[in-house]
């Protein structure tokens, strides 16, 4: 009996608690197929035909009843060996399925979708001369009285090469049809070759030459020993807002280049990609790529391309650029490294931090977390000695720290200023307006009212999808979920009673409103979730803020971090309550965290800057160590509480959550699973089972969810029971309508 190819695969669409190697036959006819490939295969009793991932290609004489393969979707595999063995490290480590793992490898578009084919490259179609230079010519001129046209195409490619057909017909005013006679009759070819759709927009100028401060360079010698050692390393480095951390991130790239390796920047917001691109295509031009997920489909394919190729050396992107298969891979700085949105909150529920710690361990690079409000963990594992630590005291040039004001907000209440602008910082917007500089306002919640109520019988306009009030968003007068984006309008009257509606908490289309009352001939950029939601706002916005120097631009989390306008010399934090009381461990860390960033970004030019936080509680010690920009005393006050808690960075956090759309089901389904982690676990001295809880939002598109959570040492033990009950958990009848997942280092 002849041997037969069997395929083991990772197959997609599938539920973690049944996620194994599944075997398929491979037919002669589709000839070699290399572990990383992708293929369509028939799963399941209905045979659904379903994407999944080669893990290994094995010979056997043994003709098992196995199911054959159906199709093959790629000429050469899409993932390195590396890449397979990150995905099954992610499967273990996040509780995903390999393919949720190798989904969040590849570009969108790339997916296989039933009845219809993936995105692939652009091409265009080529002409060139398929004879003599000199023959065409004399074919032209014989030619030239009754075949102008075609006479027109040789000529034009005698002399200038090959050429696009569509440069050909724009040239000579030919059609195509002229083009391809002559390919029939021999004298010219014509072939396809791919373009890339890049979204870089390559720098005009050459980027200056850079001159580091003492304190740079001092940092940036210890790293470049890092960086030259070949073999793995973390450093963090730790610098006050406008202290040049790009600038050293540049000379460690151009170092990286220099031996011959990639490098990776991630960045925790869309917007910021734009500013950073366009400096660092000024030193290496079109050896920079960017990846996002606000790009077109045909661009993410292309720049995907492009690094997989080893065209390019940086890639600039937000989380999922982690995953860029960069060649020689050197280098990887996660820049603003303490922000949350560099954690996945959808599966894989990864944080890019540890993604990117594995990926330089395998490749011998170097990590560098780069912040001015380092992670509480990060400065931690710094002072202890995992990681290298270089400090930027001071800022750039030595140019001052920002003048920060606080405003009681309950002053303002008693004087009769319900508004979100308190007189301190109307009167410094007035002084800026007078000077032509510009102010940036961060509020972290958009929308007009967070909350509509009644104010006879106090009817509140609740989500009827998730446990959360609606927001009002005065636009288009309509309510808006920001859970599930449920919408409907906004009634005239109290739909319980018929009283009158009344407006509670302000968002940024409330305070835009605002400050047109205040400043009716101002005008006013709004940058949030609403106003970057087409391609290419975020730029947009940014770039009409720096080029028409529009007095101020309001925003959200957005405006916090990265940007560095010269002409802005005033900040406004308008609520620095909102994130502070939060029942979240990090409350703390990230109140401190906005508040830093956000009057960082006033006087980073020539002119000194000044900056406003707004608050109800002005002696809260956290308000007042921001104020100060005093980080290592927030840091100081911080671990104290984190030790006493028992949370990161003593203890790992994993939440197990239940969802379902039973409550009550939910509940029983919740407490089971506690039972069995204290059944397996509850011998561990140093293990704390916490809960089981309703989630900070307990309800969200129908669903309810309750959790049990671990603080723990998150060992082998640890990771394998908690993947066995979720196992054991879908295979329960019991929990029958219900779902479970485990997620490590929660944002909640």
């Amino acid at each position: 009996m002849s041997a037969i190819r069997i395929v083991r695969t990772a197959v997609s669409g599938i539920i973690y608690s049944i996620d194994k190697p599944y075997d398929y036959i491979l037919p002669e006819q589709f000839g070699d197929v290399l572990p990383g490939t992708r293929v369509v295969v028939p799963f399941g009793k209905g045979n659904r035909r379903t994407e999944a991932i080669v893990l290994s290609v094995e010979t056997s004489s043994v003709r098992e009843k196995l199911k054959s393969v159906d199709s093959v979707l790629d000429d050469s595999p899409v993932l390195t060996a590396e890449q397979m063995k990150l995905a099954l490290w992610m499967r273990e480590r996040f509780f995903c399925t390999v393919y949720d793992a190798v989904r969040a490898m590849l570009p969108t578009g790339l997916w296989y979708r039933e009845g219809q084919k993936p995105v692939s490259g652009k091409s265009i179609r080529m002409a060139e001369l398929a004879i003599d230079g000199e023959d065409a010519v004399s074919i032209a001129a014989a030619k030239r009285l009754r075949a102008p046209v075609q006479a027109n195409v040789l000529e034009l490619l005698a002399v200038a090469g090959p050429l696009s057909v569509k440069e050909i017909c724009d040239f000579t005013g030919a059609a195509s049809a002229a083009v391809t006679a002559l390919e029939k009759s021999g004298f010219v070819e014509i072939y396809h070759t791919q373009v890339y759709r890049s979204p870089v927009e390559q720098s005009e100028a050459p980027g200056e030459e850079i001159c580091l401060t003492e304190s740079q360079q001092v940092a940036f010698d210890g790293l470049k020993r890092l960086l030259s050692r070949g073999e793995a390393g973390a450093a963090l480095l730790y610098g006050v807002t406008g202290s040049g951390k790009t600038a050293i991130y540049i000379k460690l790239i151009a170092e990286s280049m220099e031996q011959k390796r990639g490098a990776i920047v991630l960045v925790p917001e869309i917007a910021l990609t734009p500013q950073l691109v366009k400096i660092f295509s000024s030193y290496f031009g079109d050896k920079v790529a960017v990846l996002h997920s606000s790009l077109g489909t045909g661009e993410r394919y292309d720049e995907w391309t492009r690094i997989r190729r080893g065209e390019v050396s940086v890639v600039v992107g937000t989380r999922s650029a982690v995953f860029a298969p960069v060649k020689d891979l050197g280098l990887i700085i996660i820049d603003e490294e303490q922000e949350h949105s560099f954690k996945s909150e959808n599966t894989p529920r990864y944080h890019a931090r540890d993604v990117a710690k594995y990926r330089c361990v395998q490749d011998g690079a170097l990590l560098l977390l780069g912040s001015a409000t380092p992670s509480i963990e990060s400065m931690y594992n710094a002072k202890q000695g995992k990681y290298e630590l270089f400090t930027l005291p001071d800022r750039f040039n030595e140019r001052e720290m920002p003048q920060v004001f606080i405003a009681d907000m309950r002053k303002e209440l008693k004087e009769s200023n319900p508004g979100s602008i308190s007189s301190l910082l109307r009167g410094e917007l007035e002084k800026n307006i007078a000077r032509g500089e510009q102010s940036i306002l961060f509020i972290n919640r958009r929308g007009a009212s967070h909350l509509v109520l009644c104010a006879d019988c106090g009817y509140t306009f609740e989500c009827p999808n998730c446990s959360v009030h609606s927001t009002y968003h005065s636009v288009n007068g309509r309510l808006i979920c920001h859970y599930c984006g449920h919408s409907r309008p906004l009634p005239e009257r109290c739909p319980e009673c018929g009283g009158v509606l009344t407006h509670v908490g302000a968002g940024t289309q409330r305070v835009q409103e605002e400050l047109h009352e205040l400043f009716p001939d101002v005008r006013v950029l709004r940058m949030d979730m609403d106003t970057v939601s087409r391609k290419n706002s975020h730029e947009q916005i940014l770039k009409e803020f720096h080029d028409k120097n529009v007095p101020i631009l309001l925003g959200t989390q957005m405006v916090t971090k990265g940007l560095d306008f010269e002409n802005v010399t005033l900040v406004g934090v308008l609520s620095a309550d909102q994130s502070l009381y939060i029942n979240d461990y990090r409350a703390g860390e990230r109140s401190f965290s906005l508040m830093t960033q956000v009057v960082g970004r006033a006087g980073r030019g020539e002119k000194p800057g000044r900056a406003v936080i707004q608050t109800f509680t002005p002696s809260n010690e956290i308000v007042s160590l921001a104020a100060a920009q005093d980080y290592m005393g927030f840091y100081d006050r911080e671990i104290l509480a984190r030790r006493i808690q028992d949370c990161p960075p003593f203890k790992e956090l994993i939440s197990i959550v239940v969802t379902g759309t039973d409550e009550n089901a939910v509940r029983t389904g919740v407490k089971r699973m506690h039972s069995s982690l204290v059944y397996h676990l509850g011998d561990i001295e140093d293990i704390r089972i916490i809960g089981p809880a309703p989630a900070p939002v307990v309800r969200v598109k129908g669903r309810y969810r309750y959790r049990v959570s671990l603080a723990c040492h998150y060992t082998k033990r640890i990771r394998d029971t908690v993947a066995h009950l979720l196992r054991e958990f879908a295979a329960d009848k019991a929990n029958r309508g219900q779902n479970a997942f485990a997620d490590l280092d929660p944002l909640e």
